[in-house]
This record gives structure tokens, sequence and C-alpha cells, in this order.
């Protein structure tokens, strides 16, 4: 019976995992599973955008905002604004007048009754046929007095789906004098996003606790000499597609398992997992569709006659957990992003590390990369700037790492091996706190089954 061992002794076997997963997760499998609970992001959404949206615009200074959606080339933020069920070209629009937000979707008729089933919106306008929805935008801006309006037009993914056409036919419609009106919805979007209601966090840590039980379910099937990381990754996507869940990133990608010298982000590969490796598996779920999880969890194959790893693994693990840890201290709200990276790179150093070419860490939400403030921008030689210069707020949740990075030889070239402790914390009013229990140990594979 294959087992695995987590310091200071415990053993775990596959039948022991799969009654915790049953008795302790049943719950949240439940939760996390689309066919078995509804979805709550519809009440989510909207209040996200009664309760957020407008300190968003307040922030980005705009009046108005402006959302176009359609099929095949749809908004990325047409699922947030409730067009995700658009098929000719619809527009949503939303006012901002006295500290609160009004919405007005403008939608063909093909379509109407399904975005007016979304519920999300104050308003709806059905086109009549052959009506301009130019036109109708430009007739509900001049109405309601808007005087600075955003679009989604940016150099950043995320706040991009507004096109040069669109754009063309809006000017147009607007006529003269309103070109200049029209700004980047950057600003709006990436503070809207950053911040994750109560309700939302709930699900991200319930999210992670089954990120991390598939995690010690998929150790438990390795067999050194002779499973692969590959076999690891595919072991991992069945369970995925049992318990019908998405990929939290690119699904090649995800899990990657190593246990090898570094790869980055990459797929995982037909190595075959071996006595004195050190394995990595950076593995994320997505849940309703919506929300991502990101973790990562180390193990160490024993080799014959070895009770505990070497003490260099130990030291490395030992300081790559000190610095997740020293990093959990400074993240709080007011802080920038680089500042916070900046404590992860003085420790590294002061403990004999090699440098990273990572950041600590990052958003994580809708995407396992968000948007929001980015924990980077810390190297002694670098001038911080872009998302590392923002700063951090309540209600944001990161997943980042602790690093601790050496020399390897590989195959006969010379290479590095990098362990990085990756967490999810949520930022609170006074500091941050993690949204499972982090890992203390390294997971320890015996050398034989």
């Amino acid at each position: 019976m294959s087992r695995i061992v987590c310091q200071p002794g415990l053993m775990i076997r596959r039948n022991w995992i799969a009654l915790l997963l049953l008795a302790v997760g049943g719950g949240l499998l439940c939760a996390v599973t689309p066919e078995t609970a509804a979805n709550p992001w519809p009440a989510i959404r909207r209040a996200r955008v009664e309760r957020l949206l407008p300190a968003a615009m307040q922030a980005a200074g705009a009046d108005a905002w402006v959302v176009i959606c359609r099929e095949n080339a749809n908004d990325p933020l047409a699922l947030h604004v409730g067009g995700e069920n658009a098929g000719g070209q619809a527009a949503f629009l939303f006012f901002l007048k006295d500290g609160r937000v009004a919405s007005l979707a403008i939608t063909p008729p093909g379509e109407a009754t399904a975005l007016q089933e979304v519920g999300l919106h104050d308003a709806y306008r059905v086109l009549a046929r052959d009506e301009s929805l130019w036109s109708a935008v430009a007739a509900a801006l001049h109405e309601r007095g808007a005087t600075v309006v955003a679009v989604n037009s940016s150099a950043r993914a995320v706040a991009d789906g507004f096109s040069h056409t669109q754009r063309r036919e809006l000017e147009a419609a607007l006529g003269a004098g309103w070109p200049g009106r029209l700004v980047s919805s950057e600003e709006l979007v990436l503070t809207w996003l950053a911040v994750k209601l109560p309700e939302e966090i709930a699900i991200m840590r319930d999210a992670a606790r089954l990120t991390e039980r598939l995690l010690l379910e998929a150790y438990a099937i390795v067999a050194p000499g002779q499973t692969t990381d590959a076999d690891v990754a595919r072991s991992l996507k069945g369970r995925m597609r049992e318990l019908g869940v998405g990929d939290a990133w690119a699904p090649d990608q995800n899990p990657n398992v190593n246990s090898g010298p570094d790869r980055g982000h990459s797929h995982s590969t037909g190595k075959i997992i071996m006595p004195g490796d050190v394995i990595q598996i950076d593995f994320g779920i997505l849940v309703h569709g919506v929300w991502c999880s990101d973790l990562q969890r180390f193990a160490y194959v024993l080799r014959e006659g070895e009770a505990a790893p070497p003490p260099e693994i130990r030291r490395y693990w030992e300081r790559a957990v000190q610095g997740h840890r020293r990093v959990l201290a400074a993240l709080k709200p007011d802080v920038r992003g680089f500042e916070v990276d900046r404590v992860q790179r003085e420790w590294m150093a002061g403990g004999g590390s090699l440098p990273v070419p990572w950041g600590t860490g990052h958003p994580v939400g809708y995407w396992a990369h968000d948007a929001g403030p980015m924990l980077t921008g810390g190297q002694p030689d670098r001038t911080p700037a872009g998302d590392a210069l923002r700063v951090i707020a309540p209600g944001m949740v990161f997943a980042y790492d602790g690093y601790f990075c050496w020399p390897v030889e590989y195959q006969g070239r010379p290479a590095t091996k990098t362990i990085s402790v990756e967490e999810m914390a949520v930022v609170t009013a006074t500091g941050a706190e993690y949204l499972i229990p982090p890992q203390a140990a390294l997971i320890l594979i015996p050398p034989r089954r």
C-alpha cells in the first residue's frame, strides 16, 4: 500500500486521504462542484457592482463606464458586467452619481430575454430592428450628463476589450468634442477587480482546501524509479474531471510537476522521479467558472537508509518557509508591492540563496495572475514601476512564494533548483492571514513501495 510520510513522522495512506476527502471535504466538494450546488456568482456579481464599483469609478475619475460585449470576441470583463450571453453587440453602461452606481444594458432584440434574465442591471433598453447601438449609447451618455467616460482601451489585457473600430464608431456617434472625454478604464478595472468581498474569500478558502487535498492525494501515487512527473500531472487532471473543477491557468501547464531542475512556468515532462529528488507541484483549480486557487506543495524522496532529508535540503526548506512567514508579516494595508518583495530579497541574500527571476507574488482571484498590486520590483538594482507601486488594501488576495535557490548539476550541465513555498493569503484591516494552514514540513516519500 502506497504511503507518504510527513515530518515529524505522520503516515498518510491513500485510502486515508480518500476518507478525509469524503468525511471532511464532502461539504467542500458540494460547495465547489457546479453539478451539485447553485452558482453563487450572480448574487456576488451584483454585490460587487453595488459595493465596490462606486469607489473604483471615483478613483479613476470617471462618471460613466461603457463596456461592449459580443459573441466570439467578447470583452474580458463580460462575465463581470452581465454580458456573457451577448450575441450581437450589446452595451453595458454604468453611471456614477452621489456615490452610487446605476446601470443600463442596451441590447439587440435577439438576446434581450437572456440578458434581462441575468438580472444584474437597473434598466434595459431593447434596440429596434436596424437601430444603431452606437446612437443609443451616445444618447444615453448625453441624457445622463456624462463628462468623463471610461472605455476598455488599455495596454492591460483585462481592460482592453474595446476594439479600435468600436472606439471609432462611438466617437462618431458622440460627435465633436467627445473624443477627449473618453479615457482608459484601466485604473477603474484594476481597482475594482483587486478587492474581493468576504463571501468571495470564503469560496477561495474552500477552493484552496480542496487544492491542497488533491495535491496530497497526487503525492500518494509516487513510486520512485517508476512514476514520472507527467504521471502525477495526469492523476491530478483525472481528479479535476471527476470533481468538475477547471484549470486556474493554461491547461497544458496545470499542474506543473517538476522533480528536476528549475523549469519556470512549464508543462510536466516524462522525467522519472528518483530518490534524492525534491518535487514541486504548482497547481490551481477554477471553481464555479469564476474563482481560482494557486498553491505549491513540495516533497522529498528519501534515499535508501534515510529517515529525513539531508541537512542541506532541510536548511533550504527552512529558509524558504521562514522567508514566506516574513513576507506575511510585511503584507498589510497601505504598503506597496515592491516593499513586500524587498523583504523577501533581503532574506534570500542574507541566507545564501541565489537570486530568482520571479517576483515574490501576485494577486489571485478571477485569474491565477489577477489584477492588482504585484509583489515584485524589490531588487536592489531595479527601480520599482507599474503594479509594483500599487498600494495594498484589505480584501486583496495574493499567492506568493518563499524562495531558496541553489546550484545543481543536471545531465552534466549546471542548473538551479528552487524551493518556492507558495501559499494564498488575504489582506485584513491590520495585516494578512493565510487562507489555509501553510505547509510547514516537506512531504517525505519513501524510496520503495
